[in-house]
Formats: structure tokens, C-alpha cells, sequence
């Protein structure tokens, strides 16, 4: 009889376990079709009527949000030179603003401030280092050794620089000068809207403490870039990325005026996971077909 009781006990567990799964399962997909559904409505503000914007071209392939649809919008209006980039805080790899790039037969350089994910990298991508079309450094950036870290591969044009750091980011697109990019892929503190023209105070060995003390704020950085050439083109709906084009190839093909003011969107990081590709990113051998 006990033995009966214990086996109908651990049934009716597993059974309530397997209902649980169910249930979070169904709540998750539930969660998800909500943020999409708020994306879609976000997106059919009439604002975003201007073909000259770029919030409704975005889409994820590798990229965290819907950096990989911006970045190919943004290149089929001005075109690509050198099929060159350069990312640095590219994690393990396989969610960054260039992977679809390198999937396109790109060449580039990424650079990584932890030897743990340079080693992810070192064997997931094995094939493109060893072909040289990657080139992969472990480094923790500062102002004074990124042109040399970038140097060492790549000087003059490239077509895409993406700096993703979580705290010295402007200061390091300030102090950049060994490569020309087309396309400048930054992240902003979306906490810090328009006026206010911010940036944490330079610090060497900062690292991100996941709070809201990091970077710099849009008009921050809009300013810095212009310094530098270049034009301030649109922003990704979550509000984590700022996208800026060199100025002299933005001509009629994006939407003026290139101020915070226009293009700001507030952060909106409870969208994370919104974006998806289908199962888990991978990397492997790809033809083209």
C-alpha cells in the first residue's frame, strides 16, 4: 500500500511538473506576441511614414535587436567600399552588429575585453580566423591603445565600425583616427533624452555594473560625431543603438534634420528577446547558393 502511495505521489508530481513547463511555456509565447504586437503598433506611428527613416526597415539575423536590418538598409542607400569592419565587445561572437556581415563574405576584426569569450571565438570560428577573413584579439580598449589595436589589421577606409563597451564608448569614437569608417554603430543611454548632453566621466578600467551609470547620452554623442564627419541617421526602436553615416555620403537619402532631437527613442529594453531568428544562433560552414 505504501509503496503504492509513494509511486501515485511521484506520478501526480511529475504530471504537475509537466503541467508547470506547460503553463510558463504558454506564458512566455504570450509575453512575446505582446512585445511584437506593441513593436507593431509603435511602428505605425504615422512619424514613421518618411521612407527616409529606418525604425521600420529593422530585423535581427545577429544582431541583439534589429541592428541587422538597419545596418543593411543603411548600406544599400550609400553603398559598400571595402566590405571592411571592425566591432569591438563582440561576447562569444554570436550576437553582434557584424556577424551578418561576415556570413556576406565580409573581412573584419573584432576585439574582446574577456579571454573567456576570445576562446569561444578562437573555436566557433575557426574556419573564418584560419582563412583570415577574421581576425580576432583579446584586449580591454582604452583611448590610448584602440588606434593601435585597430591598426595593427585595418587602416584608412572601412565600411562599418560598430563600439559597444558599456561605458567609454564616446571617448573612444573621439580618440579613433586609424580608419575611416562609412557607417558608425554606437551605443547610447537612452535614460538621458534630448537636451541633456552627458557622458559618464572617463575611466580607464570601467566596467559595467548592469546599472544605469554607463556611456553617453544621444546629443552627446551626436555632437562628438559630428566633430568627427559625420551625421547622426536613426536609432533602433529599443533605443540601445545610434546609427551615424560620414556626411558627406548622406545627401538626400535619410531623413534631415540628423539631430537627437529627431531621432531619439527612449529605452525601451523590456523588448529584449522580441527580435528572434529561429533557434539558437550557431555558427557553421555556409555555401552560397
Amino acid at each position: 500500500m505504501f509503496r503504492r502511495f509513494v509511486n501515485e505521489a511521484r506520478a501526480f508530481k511529475n504530471e504537475l511538473m509537466q503541467n508547470q513547463a506547460h503553463i510558463r511555456r504558454r506564458i512566455n509565447a504570450l509575453a512575446l506576441m505582446e512585445k511584437e504586437r506593441y513593436v507593431r503598433d509603435l511602428l505605425s506611428n504615422p512619424k514613421y511614414d518618411d521612407s527616409k527613416r529606418l525604425e521600420r526597415h529593422g530585423f535581427k539575423v545577429y544582431s541583439q535587436y534589429d541592428e541587422d536590418g538597419i545596418i543593411q538598409e543603411i548600406l544599400k542607400r550609400i553603398g559598400v567600399e571595402s566590405k571592411r569592419f571592425v566591432e569591438f565587445g563582440v561576447g562569444d561572437g554570436l550576437e553582434n552588429n557584424t556577424l551578418k556581415l561576415l556570413l556576406e563574405g565580409w573581412q573584419g576584426l573584432w576585439l574582446e575585453g574577456s579571454q573567456n569569450q576570445v576562446t569561444k571565438i578562437n573555436a566557433k570560428f575557426h574556419d573564418v580566423i584560419s582563412s583570415a577573413r577574421l581576425n580576432v584579439k583579446c584586449a580591454f580598449i582604452n583611448r590610448d591603445n584602440i588606434n593601435d589595436l585597430i591598426g595593427d589589421s585595418f587602416r584608412g577606409g572601412i565600411d562599418v565600425l560598430s563600439i559597444d563597451i558599456d561605458g567609454n564608448d564616446i571617448y573612444i569614437l573621439d580618440a579613433i583616427n586609424v580608419v575611416n569608417p562609412r557607417v558608425i554603430v554606437i551605443e547610447y543611454n537612452a535614460k538621458f533624452p534630448p537636451p541633456l548632453s552627458i557622458a559618464q566621466r572617463y575611466n580607464p578600467s570601467h566596467r559595467w555594473t548592469q546599472t544605469d551609470y554607463f556611456g553617453a547620452s544621444l546629443a552627446a554623442l551626436t555632437k562628438v560625431a559630428a566633430r568627427k564627419g559625420y551625421s547622426l541617421v536613426g536609432c533602433g526602436i529599443v533605443g540601445v543603438n545610434a546609427f551615424f553615416v560620414r556626411s558627406d555620403l548622406v545627401g538626400d537619402k535619410f531623413q534631415a534634420p540628423f539631430t537627437a532631437e529627431n531621432y531619439y527613442q527612449p529605452a525601451r529594453y523590456f523588448l529584449w528577446q522580441t527580435f528572434h531568428s529561429g533557434h539558437p544562433a550557431d555558427w557553421g560552414a555556409y555555401e552560397n547558393i
